[in-house]
Parts: structure tokens; sequence; C-alpha cells
């Protein structure tokens, strides 16, 4: 079978957050070509002494994405553009020109597998469901998340700085709101955790079968967690239906540009109390995000920082 493969040019900074938006748009799977150097973690990883130099970083990210030969391609490439214009409202994405070519027969949507195994956060144990727990691993706490129809594995920094707050701040009586629940990785660690109940809200679709499938995948019991669509900064229906004054605990790992407008709606959901838990936001927003959080009324707990991302945790004042 032959494959169209599709090169998106965007900017190198933003390119996680873009491979986000074509996932929305239904592609499974990209390739990422940029001359970002590697991180101390990921030479470690390559068990070498010495690396050789790379070339000089350009700021460009060449993302590749595959579609089997009788997919319809126009359809698809409408949604992405589609999802890329959204995108542009809020940030500076490149000129996210997309070109073809043609590939020969390769299994793109499983080869990815090769590259996702199983990783610690801290002592969270995060695995794919094609590989097995250790039985070293089988005391400690373990969440099965199967990357595919919605984003959010916990490899990202800002999904992990996100856990580290819930393990802070989750209790047995802990009502959660996870806004852009994604996979439902954060839901399910609250829950893994021992929070009472959780909602997610999200604008994709595909949420709401991928959080049931990783629930499912987790054994948490059916109706501990309930999703929906719609956004909720602006959706009267998604606010009726979440509920008001309700929330020990909101999560929002999504992009800082969101973050300002979502804050001060976010706030009348949320208990006397109730801790705000944001991420998504790249350092040079840490401030924008503060000032936004404090605008709204919230107390600053504590700003936390991993490689280039930050996260704030704010709290609802009694």
């Amino acid at each position: 079978m032959k494959w169209k493969k599709f090169t998106l040019k965007t900017l190198s900074e933003v390119e996680d957050i873009v491979i986000s938006t074509l996932a929305e748009a239904g592609v499974e799977g990209v390739e990422i070509e940029d001359k970002v150097p590697l991180t101390e973690s990921d030479k470690q990883q390559m068990f070498v002494d010495i690396l050789p130099e790379g070339p000089k970083d350009d700021g460009i990210a060449y993302l590749n994405f595959y579609v089997e030969e009788d997919t319809d391609e126009t359809e698809l490439l409408e949604r992405v553009k589609a999802e890329l214009d959204d995108l542009r409202n809020f940030m500076d994405i490149g000129e996210c020109t997309i070109t073809a070519s043609e590939t020969e027969d390769k299994d793109w949507i499983n080869n990815w597998k090769q590259y996702f195994h199983q990783f610690y956060v801290d002592d969270i144990l995060i695995i794919p469901s094609w590989e097995q727990v250790k039985p070293e691993d089988e005391s400690k706490m373990i969440i099965h998340i199967d990357p595919g129809t919605a984003f959010g594995t916990g490899m990202h920094e800002t999904t992990q700085l996100c856990m580290r707050q819930l393990k802070k701040h989750v209790t047995s009586e802990t009502e959660l709101l996870d806004v852009g629940t994604g996979s439902g990785i954060l839901s399910i660690v609250a829950l893994k955790l021992g929070a009472k109940h959780a909602v997610g809200t999200d604008l994709d679709p595909c949420a709401i079968s991928a959080t049931k499938e990783n629930l499912e995948a987790n054994a948490i019991p059916e109706g501990s967690m309930d999703v929906m669509i719609g956004n909720i900064i602006d959706d009267k229906e998604v606010q009726d239906a979440a509920g008001y004054d309700k929330y020990d605990i909101v999560t929002a790992n999504i992009l800082a540009d969101v973050l300002v407008p979502l804050t001060p709606v976010i706030i009348h959901h949320m208990k006397k109390g109730g801790i705000y838990i944001t991420s998504g936001i790249i350092d040079d927003k840490e401030e924008t995000v503060v000032e936004a959080v404090k605008k709204a009324g919230l107390t600053v707990l504590e700003v936390t920082h991993q490689g280039e991302w930050v996260s704030v945790t704010a709290r609802k004042d009694f």
C-alpha cells in the first residue's frame, strides 16, 4: 500500500502545541525534524559519552504525518488547516505550509510505539497497554495510558508538573474539575490518589472515548468521572452542567493564552479554599498567568518549573 506523506513547516518552540492540534484534527502519529539541541536527559538516555555537535538551531520544525492512499485527504487537510487557523489566534505558529509526497507501505500507525515505553514520574509508573508491569513495580501506583485518539501520556513536562501538585492537594473528599482533560490522565491520577469524583471538559469529542478507555484500563469504578464537550470559558450550558462553587481542585493544563480568559471564569466553579493547578505555560508567559491569577482574586501558593515549562498553583481564599 502507498502512503501519502505530508510535511508541515512550523516553529520548533511551538511544535508540541502544533502536534496536539494535529491530534485534535485526527492525525495519528507525527515525526519531528528540528535542530533543537538534545537536553542532558536526552543525552543520558543515548548511552554515549560524547555526542557530536549538531547543526545550529534555526527555530524551524518540520512535522511529518502519513495517511493511507484511500483516505479523504482533502477533508483531513481542511480540518488540520481549520485547527491551525484557530491556534494562530493565540500564538505565532510560523507559516504552517503543508507539502505532500508519496512513500512506500509502512506501519506508521504502530511504529511509533517503539518510542513510547513505561516511565516514572517520581514514584508513579506510567505504562502503555503493550508493556507488562515488572514484578518489582506491582506495589507502586501504576497508571495505564495509551496515547492515540487524544493526547496526554504524562511524558510532557506540563503534565508532570500538574501530577506533582495533585499529589500534594488531593484528599479522599476531593471533587476535581479537569479543564482540557484530553486522555483523562490528570483525572485518573487524582482518582488513583483517592479523589471522590472528577469532571473533565474538552473541546475534542475524542476525549470521551479516550477517557472511557483509560478509565477502564485503570479499573476506575464506573461513575467516578464524567466528561463533557464544550468550551467552559463562554459556553453557559457547559458552565451550568459543571456546576458552581463545587470543586476542591481545578486542573487546567492548557495554553497560557487560554488560561488568562479561563481563570476569572473558573473561580465561580471552585469552593472557597479550592486549589487551582495550571500548566501549559512556557517560561516567558509565567508573569502573564501569575498576574491573571492574582487579578481573579486567587492567592498564588507555588510556582514550579520543569525545563522551559511552568506550573502555577493558587487558592481561592475563604
